[in-house]
């Protein structure tokens, strides 16, 4: 049977529920524009109607609904675009710190220019060959000198910046693995919060919409898997597990400022790291920088001590001690097509302006007694210091005692001029090009890489757009949208409020107005 008061509990809880949806309304107004914010919905359903069927079932016809009420405040999210937008994030930050590593290389070489090392090496060469015009001119010998000086000094400055950016990239590990180590602490906490908020029932929507945030940067550093359990999140980086729901179970950061970086560094070379800005980071350093490290030391060694063949002209006549295959006694007596060791060796079959006959010095030496490499190759010293010690005659006269250097001959003056145009093999075998190609292959291999990773830079940046702009279309707040059900709530609550006081009307009818006929 229907009790006398049953429509006031109807409107009670008609208004109590567009109460909760109003609020609800205006919590994802309040939240338009935070980020990784999901949009929230009042789940309503209607309330369990009176006259169930039974035994003692009334007669009358029909169910009588008892209103509406709420079972839950639910956010509005897909995991799968989740999933898909922390894959395209992933790769994302790859390539963005990649394009940016090569960007700055391309700063350093700073190709083509009038301060490029292909700038200096030009004009060393040009000074050589103005030499050989005037092989006795003082002026000269210092030009060259300073151009010399000028191309060492150039391999020097970017071999040390190269060396800076690496150490610059591997500082960088260790900031993104206390950030690392900062989001899955963070995840860890609200595994555990969320757990026991819906333990009691309720939907910790707005602690889930923080982790998921958490979660998507978090798949910006590093690649990462994402399973959803009774405990909370699992993230796991290839094979290492990182949180195990209320548990952190990897020591990203270290113990210290010397490790802050160890456990990425591992795991990358383990395979475990595949992704992500760190993925980027590591794999810059590994393979650009050390790559152009590598193959500027290859260029300083290659112009010092690789292999080139010259052809020595007839009449040459080589310093004492010098022993060249092909060539028996000092005298060349024909022209004679032999290897030397760059222009080391070949600065050392002439002679200086000095007044002995004694061979030249190794052009280029090492500043710290080691092999050569860009960041130690310097003119040799005693040549700094004396511009005459410069080889550029390959001829002498007289014998004995009475021998005189030919100081007006220009024949090594012509060589080492003609060095712009002769391939150098490099000490290890792997190169034979001239000193500028070699140079050029490689500005050119880094304006290649340089374009891809700005191409593969651009298409994932749409692909991240796409994601996010289907998940924003699921789980974004629309202020249209809002407001319109703003409205809606609004009419309902209005219309509940309004039956509540015609009911009330009614009841007053008849509890104070029934009987009282005659009186």
């Amino acid at each position: 049977m229907t009790s006398t008061f049953h429509s006031i509990e109807t409107a009670k809880r008609s208004l109590f529920t567009q109460t909760a949806a109003l609020g609800t309304t205006g919590h994802n107004i309040a939240n338009a524009n935070t980020e990784g914010f999901s949009r929230q919905t009042v789940k309503m359903q209607a309330s369990r109607p009176i006259e169930a069927y039974g035994m003692n079932r009334s007669t009358a016809p029909g169910q009588l609904g008892t209103g509406v009420e709420y079972q839950s405040v639910e956010r509005i999210r897909e995991s799968f675009l989740d999933t898909q937008f922390r894959s395209e994030s992933n790769a994302n930050g790859s390539w963005t710190i990649k394009s940016d590593t090569l960007d700055k290389l391309q700063g350093i070489f700073n190709e083509p220019s009038d301060t490029g090392i292909s700038k200096v090496l030009g004009n060393f060469w040009n000074s050589w060959s103005n030499l050989s015009k005037d092989p006795e001119s003082a002026a000269a010998r210092k030009v060259v000198k300073e151009n010399a000086t000028a191309l060492t000094d150039a391999m020097n400055y970017m071999s040390g910046q190269l060396d800076k950016m690496s150490q610059d990239l591997t500082a960088n590990v260790g900031v993104k693995a206390s950030e690392v180590q900062n989001y899955l602490n963070s995840i860890a906490d609200l595994n555990q919060s969320i757990t026991r908020i819906e333990g009691l029932g309720d939907n910790a929507n707005d602690l889930r919409d923080q982790r998921d945030l958490l979660t998507d940067k978090l798949s910006k550093i590093i690649n990462i898997t994402v399973q959803d359990t009774d405990q909370g999140y699992n993230i796991s980086m290839g094979g290492q597990a990182l949180v195990e729901g209320f548990a952190v179970s990897a020591d990203v950061d270290g113990t210290g400022p010397d490790d802050r970086g160890a456990f990425l560094e591992a795991a990358y070379a383990s395979g475990n790291l595949q992704g992500g800005e760190v993925y980027g980071i590591i794999a810059s350093r590994e393979g650009y920088v050390k790559d152009y490290q590598k193959q500027l030391n290859d260029l300083a060694n290659t112009l010092a001590n690789g292999d080139i063949q010259i052809t020595i002209p007839k009449g040459s006549v080589l310093p004492a001690g010098v022993t060249l295959p092909g060539i028996t006694g000092r005298v060349v007596d024909e022209d004679t097509v032999v290897t030397v060791k760059g222009l080391n060796g070949l600065h050392q079959l002439g002679y200086t302006m000095d007044g002995t006959t004694t061979g030249g010095l190794p052009f280029f030496e090492s500043s710290d007694g080691g092999p050569i490499t860009a960041g130690n190759i310097r003119l040799n010293t005693k040549i700094a210091e004396d511009p005459t010690l410069i080889a550029t005659s390959m001829r002498t006269e007289g014998s004995g005692t009475d021998e005189k250097v030919v100081k007006g001959s220009n024949t090594l003056a012509l060589l080492m001029a003609n060095m712009k145009q002769t391939n150098f093999t490099s000490p290890d075998g792997t190169r034979s090009t001239t000193i500028d190609g070699y140079y050029s292959s490689m500005v050119g291999q880094l304006g290649v890489q340089a374009q891809e990773a700005s191409r593969q830079t651009q298409n994932s940046d749409i692909l991240v757009q796409q994601v996010e702009s289907q998940r924003q279309s699921v789980s974004g707040v629309s202020l249209d949208e809002e407001m319109a059900n703003l409205i809606k709530f609004q009419h309902a609550y209005g219309a509940s409020a309004r039956f509540m006081t015609t009911f009330d009307q009614l009841l007053d009818k008849l509890i104070n107005s029934t009987g009282t006929v005659g009186r």
